[in-house]
């Protein structure tokens, strides 16, 4: 178990930064529909920030 960990320590670093980077950017999806702020629909309605 030891051995599969060491010779795999890369890849699995890469995909746990990976994955907290998706994770980061949901939120703030997120956050930003809840809030409001998410009309990306660009033809200046008046109720898009």
């Amino acid at each position: 178990m030891l051995t599969l960990l060491r010779e795999n320590l890369a890849t699995i670093l890469i995909a746990a930064v990976l994955v907290c980077v998706v994770a980061l950017v949901i939120r703030k999806m997120v956050r930003d529909r809840r809030s409001g702020a998410s009309c990306n629909c660009g033809c200046g309605c008046k109720e898009c920030p």
